[in-house]
């Protein structure tokens, strides 16, 4: 009960915490808005990372990225990440080395004041809507082209069941094959025990850890390869969490 109580508590601290820090860099983000691509995102990118080594460690959540000697200078990626909770967004934005975007739902760019972070750092997508989901591949594709990784998470959804990992979609192996871009494993461990699936507005602090794997080549692959790449980086995401978690 006294748990619960405090991790309500805590949890209404991060947030009013998140909306204090994200007004302060409002202004530069939103006068970056108006910048052409990839301006605004590699901007955002650089002052998100600096917000999220200010905010973290705040809340009682400081952030450590390892393997960030597999990104090669001046190359591109699609990166792949499990996720299970609301924060995962902003660690893995933040974290990333260089630019890079998500794919988010559209809904959320209604909400004022966030919507300029979110259109920045996102490439918006109606689910609902097919017209929609194919703009938002040639909208992936064309960041891609302009040097700003491509940061999806292949369980679609938060994993809210108790396997490590969720079965993974077909989007981003289909992306990095189609613009034949290495494709970049990565892992967030202990977000879930800061925002426990199936508790509502609670959290507890507690150091996270993004873990970056060697990326796979898709030079020469076809459609024809998808699900034996997409079941390859399952199977190695899955041993590599399995293997780690404890250890943290």
């Amino acid at each position: 009960m006294l748990k619960n109580i405090l991790g309500r508590i805590y949890a209404l601290y991060a947030l009013l915490l998140f909306v204090i820090t994200m007004l302060i860099v409002f202004i530069p983000i939103w006068i970056a808005s108006f910048w052409p691509e990839p301006k605004p995102t590699a901007f955002f990118v650089g002052l998100g990372r600096w917000w999220m080594n200010v905010y973290l460690p705040l809340i009682g959540c400081p952030a450590r990225l390892k393997g960030q000697e597999y990104f090669a200078p001046g190359q591109t990626y699609v990166i792949v990440c499990n996720h299970n909770a609301l924060m995962d967004i902003p660690v893995t934005t933040g974290y990333v080395p260089g630019a890079n975007k998500t794919l988010a739902k559209a809904s959320m760019a209604k909400i004022p004041v966030f919507n300029v972070l979110y259109k920045i750092g996102s490439i918006l997508v109606d689910r609902s809507s097919e017209a929609s989901r194919k703009q938002s591949v040639v909208d992936m594709k064309h960041a891609l082209s302009l040097g700003i990784h491509m940061l999806l998470y292949p369980e679609g959804t938060r994993n809210r069941t108790a396997e490590p990992l969720k079965a993974f979609y077909d989007g981003a192996f289909a992306l990095a094959i189609d613009t034949q871009t290495p494709l970049m494993p990565s892992l967030l461990f202990n977000t879930r025990k800061i925002q426990p699936p199936g508790k509502t507005f609670f959290a507890w602090p507690h150091p996270i850890h993004y873990h970056v794997l060697p990326p796979i080549s898709t030079t020469g692959m076809t459609r024809d390869d998808l699900p034996a790449l997409k079941e390859k980086v399952f199977n190695l995401m899955l041993d590599y969490y399995v293997t780690t978690k404890d250890k943290l």
